[in-house]
């Protein structure tokens, strides 16, 4: 039995309150593919969420939590 999961709704958030569409975040570099991850909620490497802190000038609370069951 899991005690929780990733979430990677603060993401979406941060991309809303910093006006930056999918295909900007995919113009700064991020890949489609890996947003695809995102998106279904499946697991990405650490080296993702730290670009993408890098590209939204930001920090990994919001990029990604953990929610308990």
């Amino acid at each position: 039995m899991t005690g929780g999961k990733i979430s990677y709704d603060p993401l979406f958030r941060t991309l809303k309150e910093k006006n930056i569409t999918t295909y900007k975040l995919f113009k700064m570099g991020f890949s489609d593919r890996t947003y695809y991850r995102i998106k279904h909620g499946e697991s990405i490497k650490t080296d993702t969420i730290a670009r993408l802190c890098e590209i939204l000038d930001c920090e990994v609370q919001d990029v990604i939590e953990y929610v308990k069951n």
